[in-house]
């Protein structure tokens, strides 16, 4: 009995710390240790979750549609850059570290800058979540690149094969399983910027509507927003977890056998 409950707590770990966490933020907001019009309780959050569905939905849509598009183009670049790269290698040391200087760039600095130059419509929200976006994909990518196969590559190089060939046939197979978790991390940023950028300019989407609950000082409201901007990143976050396991069904397999063993 005492082991089962042990394998139980380490399994659902995560989940018996958040719920005891809520659990403890809404005794701490009922009890009058945290101030209600600021910090609204976890219960509150919820009613306004469903209260307010209609306007969240509205604005969500337009925070998903402008994030989906940033994340494909990034998706689409990283792959042709990792590629260019991967077969030139100077052109890999000349955009390498230039990758890197756009990353050590703090979101809320380019954003005002891309509204400024691009206007208030979906474009600068949609530049910023490709910026945002293209490093982690293209960094896996390229892992995925350096660790593939040297036998099966000096085998093609044997038969003849091209680098095209090479990158067709073994390297980019092997980058699946690497792409797959950066795109994880990106799926993730995607959200978080396009809010970003809506914050600092915009007439729709969560971000805006964000600014808009805090100026009116509904907080409940406000807290909900980020609630469903969370709940949205681990959706999509799940739903690229669900298509590694099918695209890469040995991965977990290897995982299963090595947990077996243990």
């Amino acid at each position: 009995m005492k082991i089962k409950l042990q394998n139980i707590a380490t399994k659902y770990a995560s989940w018996i710390l958040g719920l005891g966490l809520l659990l403890l933020w809404e005794v701490a907001a009922r009890v009058g240790w945290l101030p209600e019009f600021i910090i609204p309780a976890p219960s509150d959050v919820l009613i306004a979750l469903w209260q307010d569905r209609v306007n969240l939905w509205m604005n969500s849509r337009v925070t998903l549609i402008q994030a989906f598009i940033g994340l494909a183009i990034g998706i689409f670049l990283a792959f042709f850059l990792a590629i260019i790269m991967d077969v030139i290698p100077w052109l890999n040391r000349a955009l390498y570290p230039m990758l890197v200087v756009t990353q050590t760039i703090p979101t809320v600095a380019i954003a005002p800058i891309l509204v400024l130059w691009l206007g208030y419509d979906m474009t600068p929200k949609i530049v910023l979540v490709i910026l945002t976006t293209l490093f982690p994909i293209i960094i896996s990518i390229l892992n995925g690149f350096a660790n593939a196969d040297k036998d099966a590559i000096q085998l093609l190089q044997l038969m003849g094969a091209n680098r095209w060939q090479i990158l067709r046939h073994v390297k980019l197979p092997s980058s699946m399983s690497f792409f797959l978790s950066g795109l994880k991390v990106s799926v993730s940023y995607a959200f978080v910027s396009s809010v970003v950028a809506e914050w600092l300019g915009g007439f729709e989407g969560l971000g805006v509507y964000m600014i808009q609950t805090k100026r009116a000082f509904s907080y409940d409201k406000m807290f909900a927003v980020i609630v469903l901007i969370s709940l949205l990143s681990l959706f999509f976050m799940g739903v690229v977890s669900y298509i590694e396991k099918y695209l890469t069904p040995w991965r977990f397999n290897q995982k299963k056998k090595i947990r077996g063993e243990e």
